[in-house]
């Protein structure tokens, strides 16, 4: 087992599954400009580390994430008067990115899978940290709010693209417009989340699943399907995915990969691949340009 020291995180590596813990259990893991950056290093540890299969981000405590810290009042939001910490990350003019999404963006490019636990209240950002992650998992404990017309804002973290993708456009406004904090059932039934745990069973039924997910799967191959899945959602037409997918088998088809794949399968055994994410990922990717607002 290897681990990390963040300032708001607890991070750790054990059989091929990172945990990623929110980490402020006194203040309901609420997000700070701090998270923001650990958690940004942290998914750039994930990626780099061939050790790391797969990822699970859970919180310490009772709490998933309570929201954005409210300890500067009704300033909180106020990026014009809270300047030095939006971290020097200009968009456009003096339009600054959000903290939420930039943590969106990096799981979004993430190249392992990321598998949500939910232990307790998913609030605003607690909430929309959970849409990039590929499956989310919950304590029927859990419970989720899109809070932010309660607060006087709107929806952050890209989740405006993520929400109507994932449960679609009428529950997503449902959620949005009235800022209602909901119960894990109600989560489950539309969609947001796959599974419902007891508490004291969460952790394990994630970490099963983790295993589930890549224990006998190619890390490059499951590396350029996560993207493939993400980011051609976009694509205007299916030949966008066609042209991906072609480059994609092409490439997967020479590696010793696939040789190691179809050779294991017919000598009725399990498969170890050579490749890793580290080193071995076609020089096709990554095939689209970033977008930001005001970049291309």
């Amino acid at each position: 087992m290897s681990a990390r020291t963040f300032e708001t995180l607890l991070y750790s590596v054990e059989d091929g599954i990172a945990t990623i813990a929110l980490n402020r259990p006194d203040k309901l893991n609420a997000f700070t400009s701090q998270m923001m950056l650990d958690m940004i290093g942290a998914f750039d540890l994930t990626d780099s580390d061939d050790a790391v299969r797969s990822v699970i981000v859970t919180g310490s405590g009772r709490a998933f994430c309570a929201g954005a810290d409210l300890g500067s009042g009704g300033q909180t939001f106020d990026s014009a008067a809270r300047r030095a910490e939006a971290d020097g990350e200009k968009l456009e003019g003096e339009i600054y990115s959000d903290g939420g999404g930039r943590v969106s963006l990096r799981m979004f490019d993430s190249l392992k899978p990321i598998i949500a636990a939910i232990n307790g209240p998913a609030v605003g950002i607690g909430a929309t940290m959970l849409l990039p992650m590929d499956i989310r998992l919950a304590s029927t404990d859990a419970r989720i709010g899109f809070v932010f017309n309660r607060r006087g804002i709107t929806p952050e973290a890209a989740s405006a693209w993520f929400l109507p993708r994932l449960v679609g456009i009428s529950t997503a406004l449902e959620w949005c417009y009235s800022g209602r904090i909901f119960p894990a059932t109600e989560a489950k039934e539309r969609g947001l989340v796959r599974t419902l745990f007891p508490p004291e069973e969460l952790l394990a039924g994630a970490r099963a699943l983790a295993h589930d997910l890549t224990e006998h799967s190619a890390p490059v191959s499951i590396a350029l399907t996560r993207q493939m899945m993400w980011k051609l959602q976009a694509a205007d037409h299916p030949m966008e995915a066609h042209k991906i997918d072609s480059r994609s088998i092409q490439s997967r088809g020479m590696s010793p990969d696939a040789r190691e794949g179809v050779t294991a399968f017919l000598e009725k055994r399990p498969a170890v691949f050579p490749n890793t994410v580290s080193a071995d990922m076609p020089s096709f990717y990554p095939w689209a340009p970033e977008r930001r607002f005001g970049v291309e």
